[in-house]
């Protein structure tokens, strides 16, 4: 029994000695290691992470906004060829409006007759003399709505060539000055127009019409 005891105290006393060597050697291995850690360290340059900037926004400055403005009827009415056009639109609107008055007067003048006689009239006669009012009504309010269809379109066509020239005269001045838009102010459309923004071009449009 002795004899084990001292076999087995001696295997261990040998292991230990061999881990004792083992350890003592892994401490020489890594004091050995140290200075050429610390030597690559010093010597190795540091990565820079590369610097985001920031793009820049160029604020482009905005072109302030440049109107006109002008009264249509007032250059209108000034242009030398609207007192022709309105003379000859007055004296056919008096011939229409003479012929509606002669075919009033025919249908008042048949319907007075035909209050005075409806008493005395036959049953046929009567029956005769109210369609023929009927009929002269219903003729009297065609030509009347289509004399005011034809005047219309008579003053359209008087008044095209002037509309037409006032038009070309805006375009030209508003592309001379650059300006975003002309305005009519007729019939107070515009109360209101700050000077340093709206020009008033009125009497610059007629000047360009002369």
């Amino acid at each position: 029994m002795l004899a084990l005891l001292s076999l087995l105290v001696i295997f261990v006393q040998s292991e230990l000695k061999q881990l004792f060597m083992m350890t003592k050697t892994i401490l020489y291995v890594v004091m050995a290691m140290m200075p050429w850690t610390s030597f690559a360290q010093k010597e190795s340059p540091a990565v820079q992470q590369p610097t985001t900037v920031a793009p820049q926004v160029k604020t482009v400055a905005q072109p302030s906004l440049h109107f006109a403005y002008f009264s249509f009827l007032e250059v209108f009415h000034t242009m030398p060829g609207y007192a022709l056009a309105k003379h000859n639109m007055d004296d056919l609107r008096m011939k229409y409006d003479a012929e509606t008055k002669r075919a009033e007067d025919e249908f008042n003048s048949k319907y007075e007759e035909f209050l005075d006689g409806q008493r005395s009239f036959a049953p046929s006669i009567l029956e005769k003399r109210q369609a023929e009012l009927r009929e002269l009504m219903a003729k009297n309010m065609a030509f009347k709505a289509e004399s005011e269809r034809l005047l219309k379109q008579a003053e359209e066509e008087a008044y095209a060539p002037l509309k037409k020239q006032i038009k070309d005269v805006i375009q030209k001045i508003g592309k001379a000055k650059g300006f975003a838009f002309v305005l009519n102010v007729d019939g107070d459309s515009l109360p209101y127009v700050d000077a340093a923004m709206g020009e008033d071009i009125t009497e610059l449009i007629k000047e360009n019409l002369k």
